[in-house]
C-alpha cells in the first residue's frame, strides 16, 4: 500500500465511524495524522479547514489531543516598557507581545507603557508563592481527622522526601491543613523554579499519597483535586494567600504625564478609582478591585504560552490610585495569584518562544527562577500600564472613540 492509499484508508474509517479520532495508527506522523482528521472532518461536517491546517510550529510540540492544526490569533508589542525590577532593570526597555483580538487593547497598553517610561519605569516586586495541589481525603470523623491531620504534622519529613524524590526543579515548601467534619483538605504548596509547575505538583502529591499517606493512615484520597487549590477558578484562599507568583507593582507620575500622556488629571482619575475600582466591585461582590487585569493577563499569557484558564484565577487582583498632591500620583497594582512559567506547557511552542525570546528569555541561559522572575516582573509593569491608560480613558471619556476607531 503506497503513503498515499494508506492516509486514504484511515481518512475513510473516520469518515465511516469505523475508529474514533484518537485511534488513528503511530505509523502516522503527528502532522499526516492531523491531516487524515482534517480530511474526514471536511467531509463528515462539510465545513473547510484549510486554515487550521495552515500553521507553522512544530506539530510534535503541540500537548494537544485530536490535534488538526492551530486557531491564529494576532499579535501585537506594546512598549518600550521600563522595568525596575531585580531580573530586570529600568536601563533595558522591553517590547511585550500580547496576542488579542481586541482592538484598541495594545495602543492603550503601549500608552501606559509611555506614561510609566517618562515616570522613570515601574518598580515592580515579586514573591514566589509557590504552586499549590490540595487532593482531599474522607475520614470517619472528626476524631480521625485530628489524629490524620496530627499523623502528616509529625511525618512531614517523610512526605516532602516522597514529593521531591523524582524531580530536581521541585521543592515542597510546606502542607496547609483546613477540614470540614469528615473531609480534610491538605493544601501542599510548592517551589517549581521555572516551570509554572501544576503537574509536577499533582505527580509529586499522587506519590506521596499512595506511597504514604493513605496507606499510613487509613485515610483514602477522594480526589488529587479538592478546589482548596484553588486552580483555575477565583477563590480567597489564593487571594490571601498568594498562588504562583505574587506581583507588585508601582509608580509616581507627575502632575505633566498624566496631563499630557494620560490626557487627564488626578482628581479625575481618583475618582474613577473609587466609584468605579473600589465602590463598583464592594456593589458587584468582586473579589479584587481592577479596571481589567484580565485583558493583558489573557493577551500575555496566549503569547507566552502560559495555561490560560489560570486567568480566572489571575484576574483578581488590585489597583491602587492616590492624588500625592500638585497633580501628581501614585499608582500600584497588586496581583496576588499568578501561575507562570518559562519552560513546560505551551512555552514550547515556536511561535510562543519567539515571543519570550522578543523579552530577553531564552530557557537555559540565565540562572533558574531567573527567567520566570523576569516574566513575572514584565508582566506586573504591563498590568499597571493597562490599568493607568484605561482608567484614564474612562476619566476623560475617551474609552468608546477610541474603540470605534481601532476596535471596529
Amino acid at each position: 500500500m503506497s503513503h498515499t492509499q494508506f492516509r486514504t484508508h484511515w481518512t475513510e474509517a473516520l469518515v465511516k465511524g469505523d475508529i474514533g479520532l484518537h485511534q488513528l495508527p503511530a505509523t502516522l506522523s503527528r502532522k499526516e495524522a492531523s491531516r487524515v482528521r482534517r480530511e474526514a472532518l471536511q467531509r463528515i461536517t462539510g465545513s473547510p479547514l484549510g486554515t487550521i491546517g495552515d500553521y507553522t510550529f512544530d506539530p510534535q510540540s503541540a500537548k494537544c489531543e485530536n490535534f488538526i492544526g492551530a486557531i491564529q490569533i494576532p499579535v501585537g508589542v506594546a512598549g518600550p516598557l521600563l522595568v525596575k525590577g531585580r531580573a530586570i532593570t529600568a536601563r533595558e526597555p522591553v517590547f511585550a507581545p500580547l496576542a488579542t483580538t481586541e482592538g484598541a487593547l495594545i495602543a492603550s497598553v503601549s500608552r501606559g507603557c509611555s506614561a510609566l517610561r517618562a515616570a522613570g519605569g515601574a518598580v515592580v516586586r515579586v514573591d514566589d508563592v509557590g504552586i499549590t495541589r490540595a487532593p482531599v481525603f474522607r475520614s470517619s470523623g472528626i476524631i480521625q481527622t485530628q489524629a490524620f491531620l496530627a499523623w502528616v504534622h509529625t511525618h512531614f519529613d517523610e512526605i516532602k522526601h516522597l514529593c521531591e524524590r523524582d524531580s530536581h526543579h521541585l521543592t515542597l515548601q510546606d502542607i496547609a491543613p483546613a477540614a470540614a467534619g469528615c473531609t480534610i483538605y491538605l493544601r501542599f504548596r510548592f517551589n517549581s523554579v521555572d516551570a509554572m509547575g501544576m503537574n509536577m505538583a499533582s505527580i509529586a502529591c499522587d506519590r506521596a499519597i499512595t506511597e504514604l499517606i493513605s496507606p499510613a493512615t487509613g485515610v483514602p484520597c477522594i480526589s488529587i483535586s479538592g478546589n482548596y487549590c484553588t486552580d483555575k477558578k477565583p477563590a480567597m484562599v489564593n487571594f490571601l494567600n498568594g498562588r504562583g507568583k505574587r506581583i507588585y507593582a508601582e509608580a509616581c507620575l507627575s502632575a505633566d504625564i498624566v496631563r499630557d500622556i494620560l490626557k487627564t488629571d488626578a482628581a479625575s482619575l481618583c475618582e474613577v478609582q473609587y466609584r468605579k475600582n473600589l465602590l463598583g466591585s464592594a456593589m458587584a461582590g468582586a473579589i479584587g478591585c481592577n479596571a481589567h487585569h484580565a485583558n493583558i493577563l489573557a493577551a500575555f499569557f496566549i503569547a507566552t504560552g502560559q495555561d490560560v484558564a489560570q486567568v480566572a484565577e489571575s484576574a483578581m487582583g488590585i489597583t491602587c490610585i492616590e492624588d500625592r498632591g500638585n497633580g501628581a500620583l501614585y499608582a500600584s497594582i497588586l496581583l496576588p495569584d499568578t501561575p507562570l512559567g518559562t519552560v513546560g506547557g505551551g512555552t514550547g511552542l515556536g511561535t510562543q518562544r519567539e515571543a519570550l525570546a522578543l523579552m530577553g528569555i531564552v530557557p537555559g541561559a540565565k540562572a533558574p527562577g531567573v527567567d520566570t522572575l523576569r516574566l513575572a516582573e514584565i508582566l506586573g509593569a504591563l498590568v499597571l500600564a493597562g490599568e493607568l491608560s484605561i482608567m484614564a480613558a474612562q476619566a476623560s471619556h475617551h474609552l468608546v472613540q477610541a474603540h470605534v476607531q481601532l476596535g471596529r
